[in-house]
């Protein structure tokens, strides 16, 4: 077994969705910070403190790599990406460093910082899971503090197996965190980052920062 309690971490951008919803093509092309997603969230993950990316492609691949810089990371296509985001996220960690820690994150988060990746691999435990908590809107406003769990997520290096093999629809590693809630570290992050997601055309002013 791997130790992990120094191991580094590479960060797994999961970029292959279609975007479907937006209509606008891949949601990694999306204009932003004068790039686009998928440019501005890699570098986000290196500048966080992730050692090495991956980057997971799957719709429109060949006009992403052909419209982007992504030179500096190693990026990986995802044949199977329509089948739901497991796969993209099986690829994502099979492409992962041996040995590493893996930091998963969804292309679609415009508002992740590099403060957030900082936090999580501060206080990532061995042998553990670590996600970011954002404010949850079902609790919003009442005396009960409750934080929603959400990405990034630190998988650590000694589980990364069982959790890739749990992976299957649209769920990466859900099921094994619903199976497994005593692993899971959830950090607070929501003086940081709010965690929405561009999914729906109403959504799209997030870019707009």
């Amino acid at each position: 077994m791997n130790d992990s309690s120094t191991a580094p971490t590479t960060g797994v951008l999961l970029a292959g969705g279609a975007g479907t919803r937006l209509g606008l093509g891949p949601k990694a092309l999306l204009p932003f910070r004068g790039h686009t997603l998928v440019e501005v969230l890699a570098k986000t993950l290196l500048d966080g403190g992730c050692l090495k990316i991956v980057v997971v492609l799957g719709a429109g691949a060949e006009d992403v790599r052909r419209a982007t810089d992504l030179g500096g990371y190693l990026v990986v296509d995802n044949p199977e990406w329509a089948s739901g985001m497991a796969s993209s996220f099986r690829t994502g960690l099979a492409a992962a460093t041996h040995g590493h820690n893996v930091m998963v994150t969804l292309v679609d988060q415009p508002g992740l910082t590099s403060g957030v990746v900082a936090r999580l691999l501060a206080a990532h435990q061995p042998g553990r899971v670590t996600a970011a908590g954002y404010a949850d809107t079902v609790y919003k406003g009442s005396n009960t503090t409750k934080l929603r769990r959400g990405h990034p997520l630190i998988i650590d290096a000694t589980l990364r197996a069982d959790i890739a093999e749990s992976a299957v629809g649209d769920a990466g590693a859900r099921r094994f965190l619903k199976a497994h809630p005593g692993l899971v570290d959830v950090v607070d992050c929501r003086d940081l980052a709010d965690g929405a997601d561009v999914d729906t055309k109403d959504k799209l002013h997030l870019l707009s920062d």
